[in-house]
């Protein structure tokens, strides 16, 4: 459809006014709906979506464009604002007025840092790293300065001191612009290729779709911490897709864990009495950490991938200018004399080549000298052609290197005479790339053996190609005795339980899994994850390994699970596991048509021992009363704490009411001795009221029994005991 003439005009006279609509349309719906979100759940936003997503796109366009951008930027901020707040009253018109300049600085400081210090980014030629650097301290900076001016600006408009929400500001800023702007900015400048590699598109987004699932299976329940399985699936996007699995996986994962957190669903919920505020602390910590690990490992394989393709690229010109006889040749005599020097000499060291022949002083760099002048005569003793790198001055006095190949051959011009043939070509550029690719090397092994998991990758054949250092910390070995073995080799304890596993993986399917290992005399429990390594011809190589020690979690469930049916002070039985137990004790005693014994137990004037020696007192007294209790009664039986100062015994086999009368009177007579607290004797009796009974059905009736009799103890004066016989 051809647009009318005047519309046309138009749009070349106003270019950007549809893209600045467009980006008014999306500030609107991030700033509103988040605040919406946050609003809903009673907390200030965990991610503040809008300032990534302007600064992402002003950095797609150059500075002249940025006005009609900034101008809708502010638009959209307002009215998602007010979209969000509402209007009741005058005073709620000027917090969103008072909050545009602080997000409008932000988002300037962040856009014109980086292209102040990286102008343009093109594929293969950007410094990564740097521009890695450059984002996060001017996002730092950024986020800190618009704190500061919305703290102010609101104080002086308001008098509101908004310091309570000034460091979930801060955060939620921080976490947007590194979060929603760097996905931004991949996403507009890679376009069509953020829907993955031709050929792998469909696999890139089913890795995606898993990612996905993981991380909300991890947020659609709360027993477990199970956040270090996302790692896993999130650094291998990052490996195998660099920037678009990095920013497309962080987003899922960012998205899952603010709804997951907002609704009260996931891992977060395990912390006990925490607020919706602090839980969207850790959900922010969460994702702080996630960045921290994933990014610079993006940034540096980006980096790695440029140096590669520039040392690449460096060895094609190379190879052009060898081709057409751009190396430097000579023909060099045994005295050391050159005869012939190529007129290549004067574009590489700026000599002539007359010049360069009939100077007699040494152009090798001092440090190369020895070592050059013995591959020289081992030269002329066996005429063996050798290939030597080393460095030769130029006549400005710039040290190049060089990749010398020399032959002996007979001279065309002296008879007799044999002289070396020497060809060398200046790889200066390739050295550095190659030193800076080996820098590369470094900061990713140091960023790999400082991330507190073991990082592996094995070949088709199980042998370990690469592991980080963290391997001597997690299996115990050195990492000269691992690489190059294969699994079963290194870790033949383990191998059967890893081997279906390794089968799996080797099959080309992502596995998970946990597993516990002996080592240092202690047992050490591992989850790890398998992912496949598929070459970009679908052939499938070898895999990773990403091993994360949770010893500490599952120490830390095994001791959640004691808490769950012991009480904290006295270290016995809780009403939980009483309860538990004396279900499980009626349908035996129906069973086996055996009576049960129960013995409510109250603490005589515990009231008055708080009161007068303290609650210190107090509890130091139960858990006297506890342990004495604790001699009185069998290994069959159960002993546990109500709550407060009540016990209550549960006791089987009791063969007839003189043995069941016997024991209750020694739980009686076990409090006589007076109980010794910090220096201070006190004399603690105890109310106990009792009843052996068979045929129970539940559990309410046999404890009702009990607490009767405890009644009638209480109201004959306390300190003793009755004992109530049912149908036996």
């Amino acid at each position: 459809m051809v647009q009318p003439e005047h519309l046309q005009r138009h749009r070349k006279r106003h270019p950007m006014l549809v893209p600045s609509a467009i980006l008014f349309v999306v500030i609107f719906i991030a700033a509103g709906g988040t605040l919406l979100l946050a609003r809903c759940t009673g907390s200030m936003a965990s991610v503040w979506a809008a300032n990534g997503i302007a600064a992402g796109a002003m950095l797609t366009v150059s500075k002249r464009h940025w006005p009609p951008y900034l101008i809708a930027i502010a638009a959209g901020l307002l009215a998602g604002q007010y979209l969000s707040f509402g209007l009741h009253s005058p005073d709620d018109l000027w917090v969103p007025l008072i909050l545009v300049p602080a997000n409008l600085i932000e988002i300037l400081v962040v856009a014109a840092a980086i292209r102040h210090y990286v102008p343009r980014i093109i594929e293969h030629h950007t410094h990564y790293l740097r521009l890695g650097a450059v984002a996060i301290g001017a996002t730092l900076a950024a986020c800190a300065a618009s704190t500061l001016l919305a703290m102010v600006t609101r104080y002086f408009a308001t008098g509101d001191a908004f310091l309570g929400t000034a460091n979930e500001w801060f955060r939620a800023h921080l976490l947007g612009m590194v979060i929603v702007g760097t996905l931004t900015l991949v996403a507009l400048r890679q376009r069509g290729r953020m829907l993955g590699p031709p050929g792998q598109r469909l696999r890139m987004w089913c890795e995606i779709a898993l990612l996905a699932a993981i991380t909300a299976g991890v947020f659609a329940q709360v027993r477990f911490p199970l956040l270090f399985v996302i790692f896993g699936p999130v650094l291998y996007l990052v490996f195998q897709y660099r920037f678009p699995g990095l920013v497309v996986g962080m987003a899922i994962v960012a998205i899952i864990t603010n709804v997951g957190t907002a609704l009260g669903s996931g891992p977060f919920d395990l912390i006990q009495h925490a607020s919706a505020g602090e839980r969207a602390l850790v959900a922010q910590i969460f994702l702080g950490t996630l960045c921290a690990v994933a990014v610079p490992v993006a940034l540096t394989l980006a980096d790695r991938q440029r140096l590669s393709f520039e040392a690449n690229a460096s060895e094609s010109r190379y190879r052009l200018l060898a081709d057409y006889a751009s190396d430097l040749i000579m023909r060099i005599a045994r005295d050391g004399t050159r005869r012939y020097v190529s007129p290549s000499v004067r574009d590489i060291l700026g000599w002539e080549p007359d010049e360069y022949a009939a100077s007699r002083g040494s152009m090798i760099h001092p440090d190369d000298y020895e070592r050059v002048m013995a591959v020289v005569a081992q030269l002329w003793l066996d005429g063996i052609a050798r290939l030597t790198c080393y460095r030769i001055r130029s006549k400005s006095g710039e040290y190049r290197w060089f990749e010398a190949l020399a032959r002996v051959a007979p001279s065309p011009d002296h008879p007799g005479e044999v002289e070396m043939v020497y060809i060398g070509r200046d790889v200066t550029a390739r050295i550095a790339a190659e030193q800076a690719l080996a820098d590369s090397e470094l900061r990713l092994r140091t960023i790999t053996d400082n991330i507190p998991a073991l990082i592996a990758q094995l070949d088709a054949g199980q042998r370990y190609v690469f592991i980080n250092a963290y391997a001597r910390t997690l299996i115990g070995r050195e990492l000269p005795s691992i690489l190059g073995r294969s699994v079963e080799e290194a870790r033949p304890s383990v191998y059967p339980t890893l081997k279906p596993h390794i089968d799996k993986v080797l099959d080309g399917k992502i596995t998970s899994f946990e597993y516990h290992t002996e080592f240092n005399g202690r047992r050490h429990y591992l989850h790890a994850t398998y992912l496949p390594i598929v070459n970009s011809k679908g052939e499938r190589n070898g895999f990773y390994t990403l091993t994360t020690d949770i010893t500490k979690l599952k120490r830390a469930e095994q001791k959640l699970a004691f808490l769950a049916h012991h009480d904290t002070l006295t270290g016995i039985a809780n009403r939980l596991a009483f309860h538990n137990g004396i279900e499980l004790a009626i349908q035996h005693a129906a069973m086996a048509r055996e009576p049960l014994l129960v013995m409510m137990i109250d603490v005589d004037h515990f009231k008055q021992i708080n009161d007068t020696h303290g609650h210190a007192a107090g509890d130091a007294a139960l858990r006297e009363v506890a342990a004495r209790l604790k001699t009185c009664v069998r290994k069959s039986d159960l002993l546990a704490r109500l709550g407060g100062d009540e016990f209550v015994i549960l006791c089987r086999d009791i063969g007839d009411a003189t043995t069941a009368e016997a024991l209750v009177r020694s739980v009686a007579e076990a409090m006589k001795p007076p109980v010794d607290i910090e220096g201070v004797r006190l004399q603690v009796t105890l109310s106990i009221g009792a009843t052996l009974h068979a045929g129970a059905t539940t559990a309410d009736a046999l404890l009702q029994r009990a607490d009767e009799a405890l009644y009638q103890v209480k109201e004959s004066g306390r300190n003793g005991y009755r004992l109530n016989l049912g149908d036996l």
